[in-house]
């Protein structure tokens, strides 16, 4: 099995130096890890940096607390494609699930998945730490029903990333539908294997390159 295939090799601290970033990308390249997720403003760096490669650029959108308008959502989606991206990594409208407002969180999807118009794959961060289990199924069916590619545990800027559990239950919902993306806490190769035998297809994570040499990351998206 290709698990750096699986990774989506990141970094989005506020606080990421050019300098970061292109680390980052070398080490894409090295492992050929399935793309690095950068925030919005070094798209267009990681895009040129990649150009020759197979992996891609994925970036985040209403990131990380999802609280943004869905008009905003879709021009940052849209603009994103249009600079290099090849996935987007959305965060849903929290409050508006928790109220029950169901069509009003899938239309914020939705709008992402119309922007990008079939150019990147749409990955929607649900934010498990901060939902009961029947609202994470809820964020799950209504992912799918909006369009999306992937549904995704966490931003790993709120108060807890992956869990076992909650992956299981991201995969139970959607099936082989979607694909099912784990991040936040992902620090060594057990952890992500145990992420994978729960029905995780794609790892988010900064620590990929330890990860695959069998090191343990001290902290991780």
């Amino acid at each position: 099995m290709n698990l750096a295939g699986m990774i989506d090799h990141t970094l989005l601290k506020a606080d990421a130096t050019q300098a970061e970033i292109a680390k980052l990308i070398d080490e894409a390249k090295k492992y050929q890890f399935a793309s690095v997720c950068v925030n919005p403003a070094w798209v267009s760096y990681a895009a040129e940096q990649l150009a020759d490669t197979s992996v891609k650029v994925c970036t985040v959108i209403g990131f990380p607390l999802g609280a943004t308008t869905s008009e905003t959502k879709a021009f940052e989606a849209k603009d994103a494609v249009a600079k290099g991206a090849a996935e987007v990594d959305m965060v849903i409208n929290i409050g508006a699930l928790k109220d029950g407002d169901d069509n009003r969180v899938m239309q914020d999807i939705k709008a992402v998945v119309d922007a990008v118009s079939g150019k990147a794959l749409v990955k929607v961060i649900i934010e498990t730490c901060l939902l009961t289990d029947e609202e994470k199924v809820r964020a799950c069916e209504l992912a799918a029903k909006a369009g999306a590619d992937f549904v995704k545990t966490s931003t790993g800027f709120s108060t807890g990333g992956a869990t076992v559990e909650d992956v299981a239950l991201m995969r139970k919902t959607v099936g082989e539908q979607l694909g099912v993306k784990a991040s936040g806490g992902v620090r060594s190769l057990d952890d992500m294997k145990k992420m994978m035998e729960a029905g995780a297809t794609r790892i988010g994570t900064s620590s990929g390159a330890k990860i695959l040499e069998g090191g343990q990351a001290t902290s991780s998206y």
